[in-house]
């Protein structure tokens, strides 16, 4: 009789052990399945009625109530398992049996209650959330006393050691999520580099000043308000730009902006006619924005105020440079040329996997076109980056190497390093 009851005892504890090895692969796949879910689709499934993905939507929008539920449940399922099982093989083998527990149990736990339903979890994401949203949601509910003291006793105890933990903290910003998501898309194959770059361009924006895209003020073609009329006639039909900067006396000293359509009508106008009276009639009165504007609100300055053109100017109202409208976009969709431009971007791709760049190349073009990480913090030229890390004007024939790229000095012209060449991390040396 004492044997058909320890018997039923046993068989009853395997019955639940087993019901308890299926809840707790439940949790497990479940936190798999919510945290991969794509929050964009579970959205937009959500604006068309699926009642389901916005039950998704509510869980993953608060997901420390949400793991520290499932955490719960599944802490609670595999700890009775496990003390079950131990009653169990204590039974049958004695005290031995408490080894024998902790091996079965562990196997058990890892094969059935983790690694099968995280698999499948993570191979359907989508599929699986929307099927265990409502009952995890009921978990949620009924566990969230529980949760909220954990959370405060966690807390709490983080303070203590000096941790700071405020509440409903979120460790990465909206883009930094987007970003990643990007990353790992382009990563897998599911988004070519140029569009990569394109979005990547977009969240850059307000990360970016004007400072890091102008074009410097020592390849700003601008005109003398006091030289000849003809000569600045002949400038401005020869230019490959519509608009130039017209100073007097001194290149800071700014008075204008000369569009050529301005200039090609009013001369058409007064056949042919032109001087300084008129010039400076049709001139532009120049907009001056300072240097550390970010692009998306130099973008919205533009939209704003219907421009295309800008001076950029340093604390002291020096010029330091100019900014369109078309820098600000080369800066989401690449390189925009037309039959007027000169395409050079003063990057050249030798066989070897070397790189010759022009010193006033811009880091980022550098990274955004060959994928490099190059620092472009302290130093927005790749000239400016070799200065920064060497601490000196290198000579031509200087080789550095940093963080793993080593950079030659080609060339230099007094102080300025005008040609590098670039041996990134992948390139074979003799």
């Amino acid at each position: 009789m004492n044997y058909t009851l320890m018997e039923a005892e046993l068989v009853a504890a395997i019955v639940v052990i087993i019901f308890l090895i299926v809840f707790s692969g439940f949790f497990s796949g479940s936190e798999t399945s919510l945290t991969a879910t794509s929050a964009s689709n579970m959205h937009k499934m959500s604006k068309e009625g699926d009642k389901r993905a916005s039950l998704v939507e509510k869980l993953i929008s608060d997901p420390e109530s949400l793991i520290g539920a499932i955490l719960l449940g599944n802490n609670l399922v595999n700890i009775l398992a496990s003390s079950l099982a131990t009653y169990i093989f204590l039974s049958l083998f004695g005290e031995i049996g408490v080894v024998y527990a902790t091996f079965v149990m562990t196997a058990i736990v890892l094969i059935f209650a983790e690694v099968m339903p995280k698999t499948y979890a993570i191979s359907n994401p989508e599929r699986m959330a929307l099927k265990v949203a409502p009952l995890i949601n009921i978990c949620v509910i009924l566990f969230s006393p529980v949760v909220r003291l954990i959370q405060i006793v966690a807390r709490h105890t983080l303070r203590l050691l000096g941790i700071k933990a405020a509440d409903n903290q979120r460790v990465l910003s909206p883009h930094d999520e987007i970003r990643g998501a990007i990353d790992l898309q382009a990563h897998e194959g599911g988004i070519v580099k140029e569009h990569k770059d394109m979005l990547a361009g977009i969240l850059d924006l307000d990360e970016i000043s004007l400072e890091d895209v102008m074009v410097h003020r020592k390849n700003v073609e601008t005109i003398n308000a006091q030289d000849n009329i003809d000569d600045i006639f002949q400038q401005i039909v020869a230019s490959p730009y519509t608009r130039l900067p017209m100073w007097e006396e001194n290149q800071d000293n700014i008075i204008g902006v000369v569009h050529a359509k301005d200039v090609l009508r009013v001369t058409r106008k007064s056949y042919g006619d032109l001087d300084h009276k008129i010039l400076r009639e049709i001139a532009i009165p120049p907009w001056f924005v300072p240097e550390t504007t970010s692009l998306r609100e130099q973008l919205k300055m533009f939209l704003a105020k219907k421009a295309h053109f800008a001076l950029v100017v340093d604390e002291y109202g020096a010029l330091m440079g100019v900014i369109t409208l078309e820098d600000i976009l080369e800066e989401i969709v690449g390189d925009i040329t037309d039959e007027h431009d000169t395409h050079n971007n003063g990057v050249t791709l030798l066989k070897s996997g070397a790189v010759i760049a022009d010193g006033g190349t811009p880091i980022r073009d550098l990274n955004r076109q060959f994928n490099w990480n190059l620092n472009d913090d302290e130093a927005i030229t790749i000239a400016g980056y070799v200065i920064d890390q060497a601490e000196i004007i290198p000579l031509p024939g200087q080789i550095f190497d940093i963080n793993g790229f080593k950079l030659e000095i080609l060339k230099r012209k007094r102080n300025q390093i005008t040609l590098v060449k670039i041996f990134p991390p992948f390139d074979d040396q003799d």
